[in-house]
């Protein structure tokens, strides 16, 4: 045991540094990403802010191609590890940004919309030198890319949807929110309740690996900065219940894949549907996956049978061997 004692103390530093700290502040600093991250100075609404993002080479042979990863709402960038590992692997590039008001990007007060941050994710690719992509979105990531493909399809390579919100138009189900009372739902945040939420993504069972991503976030609401954070969450609350994109699929003129977890029955405020009829009406990704998958002209769908809202996590095998497939 004594010989074992200096080697375990010199473990102990190394182990605290890969613990996320108790608190952390509107931009996550003290918590380290898996590759490093930079930042894109930009001016919005007469307000200086920083554009965090990553764009990581390929391990591969480089392919000369660009991969594009957009997150959900309620995660940062740095939850496609094990996808980027994959995709620059196989030889892409690989650029996935915190879009503003999320993860390491700063949280402004702003009038926030799919248009601004398609735009803005536009001048990142413009200054990374980047002029054709892959643009994969998860979650809220979905709505994005899909915003992304509708502006700028010159640019858009070819379009991946994981498990996207916004294939349907939450207004039609969910009861209007100000911004007050979003915000006043969002201030009572807790690591309890953020895993509450989070166990809602996966049918199986919430897994405990998971935690490595709730963490940051609670850790946030702990912090001085937790206000500026929470107005920027229920401001892009509203920007997903004001800004539906279910009616313009027909109009995405790129090639295009779909991966639905088929168990997934996420609705954004489904807390506040008081009528369960209406509720059993919503989130039914399979149908809403097939739907849309008839919409988008030759578009592929990869259903995944008892698999939740976040197949890159749940199920990274079957995901990357989808995504990687289409890519071919």
């Amino acid at each position: 045991m004594k010989t074992l004692l200096p080697f375990l103390l010199l473990l102990l530093p190394l182990q605290l540094l890969a613990q996320t700290p108790s608190s952390l502040n509107a931009t996550l600093d003290g918590y380290e990403y898996p590759y490093p991250v930079k930042t894109l100075p930009l001016k919005l609404e007469g307000q200086a802010v920083r554009m965090a993002y990553m764009d990581v080479a390929p391990t591969a042979r480089a392919n000369g191609r660009t991969v594009v990863l957009l997150h959900g709402k309620n995660f940062f960038a740095a939850y496609w590890r094990e996808t980027i590992k994959a995709l620059t692997q196989a030889g892409f590039r690989v650029v996935a940004p915190d879009q503003v008001g999320f993860g390491k990007s700063d949280k402004p007060s702003l009038q926030y919309s799919f248009h601004q941050l398609a735009r803005n994710t536009k001048h990142l690719l413009d200054t990374l030198g980047v002029r054709k992509a892959i643009i994969v979105g998860h979650s809220m990531g979905g709505m994005l890319a899909t915003r992304f493909a509708l502006l700028y399809p010159e640019t858009t390579e070819r379009l991946v949807l994981e498990n996207p919100i916004g294939l349907e138009d939450y207004r039609v189900g969910v009861p209007f929110q100000s911004v007050d009372e979003s915000l006043a739902t969002e201030l009572k945040t807790t690591e309890a309740s953020i895993c509450k939420y989070h166990a809602t993504y996966y049918p199986g069972g919430y897994p405990a690996a998971h935690d490595e991503w709730v963490r940051p976030l609670a850790a946030q609401t702990t912090n001085p900065d937790f206000p500026k954070v929470a107005l920027a969450s229920a401001l892009t609350y509203q920007m997903i219940y004001q800004q539906p994109v279910a009616y313009e699929f027909t109009r995405i003129a790129v090639p295009t894949l779909l991966i639905i977890g088929q168990q997934d029955r996420t609705v954004v405020g489904k807390g506040l549907v008081k009528d369960p009829k209406v509720l059993a009406t919503m989130g039914q990704y399979p149908a809403l996956g097939m739907r849309t998958s008839e919409q988008i002209r030759g578009a592929k769908l990869v259903a995944l049978e008892k698999v939740g809202h976040i197949p890159h996590l749940e199920a990274p095998k079957e995901f990357q061997a989808a995504l990687l497939a289409f890519l071919k």
